[in-house]
């Protein structure tokens, strides 16, 4: 399975998000291994489209409403997530 690393474009944040980015990147990047984990445990034939939905569904919820508002996972790296669930269970 493809390992998920959230990575933030320091250039994007807020001063005070700047100086949380590294403890930021980690709660992100955690979020969203427990959200390819749930989802792909819970897989069962989906196409890539909802499987993407899911991951991106499952990592808000584990993160604070208002980190979660804000967290938009890349696309690229969220389509390999969900490519990979697919690939492992066909």
């Amino acid at each position: 399975m493809v390992e998920p690393h959230v990575s933030l474009d320091e250039d994007t944040l807020s001063p005070a998000a700047r100086k949380l980015r590294g403890p930021l990147e980690d709660q992100l990047t955690s979020a969203l291994k427990a959200a390819a984990d749930k989802v792909g445990a819970a897989y069962s034939g989906e196409g890539i489209d909802q499987v993407m939905a899911a991951l991106t569904t499952e990592a808000k919820a584990g993160l604070h409403p208002d980190i979660a508002a804000g967290f938009n996972p890349d696309r690229q790296q969220l389509r390999a997530l969900a490519e990979a669930i697919v690939r492992e269970h066909d």
